[in-house]
């Protein structure tokens, strides 16, 4: 019988952009509780971008710390915001090397355990139409990026065009998307129902596996409710056009890089999501950038074996990352919320990786760029990835977490916020 609800009703519920294995959602907030905007948290808003095949350091980390540092070939192009943002260097999650510990980046020590976005998402998604929304720019690799409370990777999207319609449906998009929910809510009454009836037939760690069934059943009825309660909120108009075809050739990535960041945008502007994460794939495409191809795909040239020529075009590439991260900020910084002030004054913007040198396969110290929030910024700051008293990764992340109203002081194997930052 769950066999027929798994493969039927779930079917369903998939073409309606929905699963039961969402992560645990936040309950609706009541009128009576603080809205978002109105909380004590200082930040409301978090963007995590990640690199799958990092960042050249020696083009990006500065040789002093502290305020006033020289700007690097790498962050020449965040020049404007150099105040408005803070470099991390040597901060890593301790955790094993390779690409297949790449996921570890938002999730600290161990693979699975939930990442940052998704705890913040459960901080302050619960009142938008979208708790959290990930994207991807190129095909979608091996690596993941964001987990579940239950440790399931959550789906990217990579077609621009899919996102937009997510975002921005029409209007016989939003009549298909409410038949399609209020069906299945009537799934769910007969599911839950079947499962009932199992649970006298089942053991005690059978039973305990069904209470989960049902956990996802109601977080995942919040979600549908959530969703209908925003389809009455109608068609948005946005002053955005989309191409005339996705950018989805491997030797796109990088337009489609830059119409996700724009779609990013959107979808805060509009109080669409408040938690948003984008990773930046890495395969084998060859880049032309300015009329000239590199000499290598992109991951040949983030493996470069320290050739001059590799290197320099590996920089080449990885300055188009920083000038899409620079236009976004730039963008946050123009439209405002609805009091009228600047999205970057109350979004955290992270752009890092779980890849700290692809040439070696090393995911030791992890470049990591923090802007907006509210944060104090304008400065460089440094660890010791060798001395396992110095800060980690996941510090940084509690001082985030702090920041946004999460009352801890741990992240996966960490204890303790950075001093002097948040």
């Amino acid at each position: 019988m769950m066999n027929l609800v798994q493969d039927g009703r779930r079917t369903l519920l998939k073409s309606a952009g929905i699963t039961l294995t969402l992560p645990m959602m936040p309950s609706l907030v009541s009128g009576e509780e603080k809205s978002v905007e109105e909380s004590d948290a200082k930040a409301k808003r978090l963007v995590c971008i990640g690199s799958n095949l990092g960042l050249y350091r020696n083009a990006l980390y500065p040789e002093t710390t502290g305020k006033d540092y020289e700007l690097t070939p790498l962050m020449q192009p965040l020049e404007a915001h150099v105040k408005d943002l803070t470099l991390f260097s040597g901060f890593d999650h301790r955790a094993g090397n390779g690409h297949k510990n790449w996921d570890n980046y938002l999730c600290g020590k161990r693979v699975g355990s939930m990442s940052l976005d998704q705890m913040v998402a459960e901080k302050i998604g619960g009142t938008t139409r979208l708790e959290s929304m990930q994207l991807c720019a190129g095909d979608i690799p091996q690596q993941r990026m964001v987990f579940s409370r239950q440790g399931v990777p959550l789906p990217m999207i990579n077609r621009p065009s899919v996102v937009y319609r997510k975002l921005f449906a029409s209007a016989d998009d939003l009549a298909r998307q409410e038949y399609l929910l209020r069906s299945g809510q009537s799934a769910l009454d007969v599911v839950q129902e079947d499962a009932r009836l199992l649970k006298h037939r089942l053991g005690s760690d059978d039973q305990r596996k069904l209470q989960e069934y049902f956990t996802s059943l109601r977080e995942l009825e919040t979600r549908m409710t959530r969703q209908l309660t925003h389809l009455a909120d109608g068609v948005q108009d946005v002053d955005y056009e989309l191409p005339a075809y996705d950018p989805m050739a491997p030797t796109m990535m990088l337009e489609c890089e830059q119409i996700m960041f724009d779609l990013m945008a959107l979808a805060l502007q509009t109080d669409s999501t408040r938690v948003a994460t984008l990773f930046i794939a890495g395969l084998g495409q060859v880049f032309t950038l300015d009329g000239e191809t590199m000499r290598a795909g992109y991951h040949a040239l983030s493996h470069h074996g320290n050739d001059p020529d590799l290197i320099r075009d590996l920089i080449r590439v990885e300055t188009e990352h920083m000038r899409c991260l620079s236009r976004f900020l730039t963008q946050l910084k123009e439209r405002t919320n609805e009091h009228g002030q600047p999205l970057l004054d109350s979004t955290v913007v992270m752009f890092g990786t779980g890849m700290g040198d692809a040439s070696r396969h090393s995911n030791r110290d992890l470049p990591t760029l923090i802007a907006g929030g509210g944060l104090n910024h304008g400065s460089h700051v440094a660890s010791d990835p060798s001395d396992e008293r110095s800060d980690k990764l996941g510090n940084v992340f509690v001082s985030l977490l702090q920041h946004f109203g999460v009352e801890t002081d741990t992240f996966s194997d960490v204890t303790g916020r950075v001093d002097h930052w948040a």
